[in-house]
């Protein structure tokens, strides 16, 4: 019986978690992205917003060609990706960013995939079995998030629209929530 309140108490818990990180989100959704259309430039760059905002916001959600992205200002600096998470579609526009080696890295809310802003590389930490006494060392898994060139130019933040003729792992859940309607947050 003990068990079986402590297991309850234990998933109580899980769901406000999960409560608090769905309302503490910092995101901003851009009203010209609600309709799925953002403006583009005659030299090919896509508008997202004001630097001002954005750099207020800290993030912001758009779609790019009808792509959900999120682009970040973090330490200085603009970047952007993919918006689902390239495990499973888990919106990195709620995760927090996390240093891990001097590198600046999202971590997806739904199973803490650890993704760096910069490159787009999924990190995880593993073992050298064959060390004589082996420690936990981050590594990657490669590049598996469709990270895209931000341009800021006259106090706005633009991007590139994505080179589709490289695929990443992040395209299945970008063309999955493609043209959804609205950015979507749930699974």
């Amino acid at each position: 019986m003990l068990d079986l309140v402590i297991l309850s108490l234990h998933f109580f818990a899980c769901f406000l978690i999960a409560v608090a990180i769905w309302r503490g989100a910092k995101d901003v959704v851009l009203p010209s992205s609600s309709t799925g259309s953002t403006e583009m430039e005659s030299d090919g760059l896509i508008l997202i917003g004001k630097e001002d905002d954005i750099k207020k916001s800290q993030r912001i959600t758009a779609k790019v060609d009808g792509r959900e992205i999120v682009v970040f200002y973090h330490e200085g600096k603009f970047h952007a990706l993919d918006s689902r998470c390239y495990h499973e579609g888990g919106p990195l526009c709620l995760g927090e960013i996390e240093d891990i080696n001097g590198q600046a890295c999202i971590v997806c809310p739904w199973h803490k995939y650890k993704i760096t802003l910069e490159t787009g590389e999924g990190l995880y930490e593993g073992i050298n079995p064959l060390e004589p006494s082996p420690t936990p060392q981050w590594q990657s898994k490669g590049v598996k998030q469709r990270i895209h060139k931000v341009t800021i130019d006259n106090g706005n933040v633009y991007v590139s629209p994505p080179d589709l003729s490289v695929s990443f792992d992040s395209d299945y859940f970008a063309d999955k929530y493609k043209n959804s309607g609205d950015l979507s947050m749930e699974k």
